[in-house]
């Protein structure tokens, strides 16, 4: 299959998925709505549909509609963390290493950020940095953990990485409550950032007048581009995605694949980590997470959405960040429980992971393209006759073995 008609495969595939995933969520909302008639029930549902599909830039109120700048700042803060573990994520799956653990790593990461933040004094910019790539840093060592487990051990890495999140979590929540807690305070968090750790606000365009947003959307849209390259122009990148597709043709063609195993899941921790520095250092004052965050999770989603590649995660992100101020604003203004995000998300991961969605119409784009190479083939060959057809049995079969082999 051509570059051009996979991607419109993939732009079809995903936007029937997300299509499903709104209808689904309209089925709910109209079961769960408030009133006795059909009626009353319907515009029920029509209100809180307009508050999850346009509510999140629009203020709708009797005077109209009227665009809030706001809205959109705090979608784009939301994107932040995200951003970071969907770029991790999307490494190591990338690699076929289905680790998890980009969950506890953005929380490692932000609480390894916070402590520099709080006890290493250093020039304002450079302690920022410092804070982040020290995040980054850890996170990527732990990741040692499940990645040379399943080097050496073949352990899997799914369950090693699962285990190691709550592992991560209440060793944080250990150190909080002995060592680094601030006592005066009536509820666990550390003293506060110096202020030479914290990365600015994103406040001098208008647009942008909410606190939340930071200035590492910028970090995390350098980073988006700096991935892209690694992964698509680098030779790392394409060990990486080499051992993904093939990891038996890639060790027989002599690339090391234990060592690029071990280099996706680091990478993928580091980013994880530094995406939790940037969050912390940007959003809050103290460090006071008592629980996973929830940003690993979703980031998993925000790969699968984009295909492992990492130019397309800051769609994902935008689209899972724009769908869960809906559901906020449904929860305000029209009396629909949060809750309803997650059933949306499991939706578009149910399709989006089950590879006979829509294999039909990728094996007729198969067959058409290579019917198309077929007859171009007879045509430079200025040959006659009759042109074999992919509809026929045999041809047929061997096209639908290159589809395979192609998926």
């Amino acid at each position: 299959m051509t570059k051009k008609r996979q991607l419109i495969f993939s732009l079809v595939r995903g936007a029937l998925a997300i299509l499903i995933a709104l209808l689904v969520a309209m089925l709910l909302i109209f079961i769960s709505a408030d009133g006795n008639s059909f009626g009353q029930r319907l515009s029920a549902t029509a209100e809180a549909m307009k508050q999850l599909l346009v509510g999140p830039l629009f203020r709708i109120n009797a005077q109209g509609i009227k665009f809030e700048g706001k809205r959109l700042a705090d979608i784009f803060a939301a994107m932040i963390p995200t951003i970071f573990t969907g770029l991790s994520v999307c490494v190591m799956f990338a690699a076929n290493q289905f680790n998890l653990g980009a969950e506890g790593g953005i929380m490692l990461g932000a609480f390894s950020s916070a402590l520099v933040a709080i006890y290493v004094p250093l020039p304002k910019g450079l302690h920022a940095l410092a804070c982040i790539l020290v995040g980054g840093a850890v996170t990527g060592v732990v990741m040692l953990i499940p990645a040379l487990l399943k080097v050496k051990l073949n352990v899997s890495e799914m369950v090693c990485s699962l285990m190691l999140n709550y592992i991560i979590m209440y060793i944080i929540k250990y150190l909080m409550n002995t060592a680094y807690a601030d006592k005066s305070k009536g509820q666990i968090q550390t003293y506060p950032f110096l202020n030479s750790s914290k990365i600015p606000a994103l406040t001098q365009a208008s647009i942008f007048t909410s606190s939340k947003l930071s200035w590492g959307i910028v970090i995390a849209a350098l980073t988006v581009a700096a991935m892209g390259f690694f992964m698509y122009r680098s030779r790392w990148g394409y060990q990486i995605r080499m051992i993904g597709i093939n990891q038996d043709f890639a060790k027989y063609s002599g690339m090391k694949v234990g060592f690029v195993i071990v280099l996706s899941q680091v990478l993928g921790g580091f980013l994880a980590g530094a995406g939790g520095g940037i969050e912390m250092l940007g959003r809050y004052p103290t460090f006071g997470w008592s629980a996973l965050p929830g940003y690993g999770w979703t980031g998993i989603t925000i790969a699968i959405l984009a295909g492992n590649n990492p130019c397309f995660v800051p769609l994902a992100a935008f689209f899972l960040a724009y769908l869960g101020k809906g559901c906020d604003m449904m929860a305000t203004y029209a009396n629909v429980p949060t809750q309803l995000i997650a059933i949306v998300q499991g939706v578009i991961f149910l399709f989006f992971a089950a590879e006979r969605f829509l294999s039909k119409y990728r094996q007729s784009l198969v067959v058409k393209t290579a019917n198309e190479e077929i007859a171009a083939k007879m045509a430079l060959a200025g040959g006659g006759g009759s042109l074999p057809q992919a509809g026929a049995s045999g041809s047929q079969d061997s096209v639908k073995e290159g589809g395979k082999k192609d998926e």
